[in-house]
């Protein structure tokens, strides 16, 4: 089962503002170790400010673009962590040791999401074409 941590952007993220010193990232690496050493990490990453990135619209074949930033802090994602674990509760049990990562210490949220595995899909030929580009695990 994989499983995305999700990091809920907040005002410092979207301004962009680094950590004054090295203990939120330390505390990130630390478990991030920790995950690897127990063989779930599959990937992690920040996420620059939505003022660099842009969201597609679609309404049928139209496409729109808007380009960041988006009002909407709480709305919007900071970073990510991908495991792979046996079971939800395993899952939840790392999810409860994540790091809070706010710069400041200050409340805030991270959500986590069960990803969707090729074999939750009807059995055809698109869903098997997809298996042999290795995604969807």
């Amino acid at each position: 089962m994989r499983f995305m941590i999700l990091v809920k952007a907040d005002a410092d993220t979207e301004a962009g503002a680094m950590p004054t010193d090295d203990t939120l990232m330390a505390e990130m690496a630390a478990y991030h170790g920790e995950l690897l050493r127990a063989g779930v990490l599959l990937d992690g990453a920040g996420l620059k400010p939505s003022r660099h990135g842009w969201r597609m619209g679609y309404d049928g074949a139209r496409r729109t673009v808007t380009d960041g930033p988006f009002t909407e802090a709480k709305e919007l994602i900071a970073g990510y962590t991908l495991i792979q674990t046996a079971t939800r509760e395993e899952a939840l049990e790392w999810t409860r040791r994540f790091p809070n990562p706010s710069l400041h210490g200050t409340p805030c949220h991270i959500e986590v999401r069960e990803l969707y595995e090729l074999d939750d899909f009807p059995d055809n030929a698109p869903r098997e074409q997809m298996r042999e580009m290795g995604l969807g695990a």
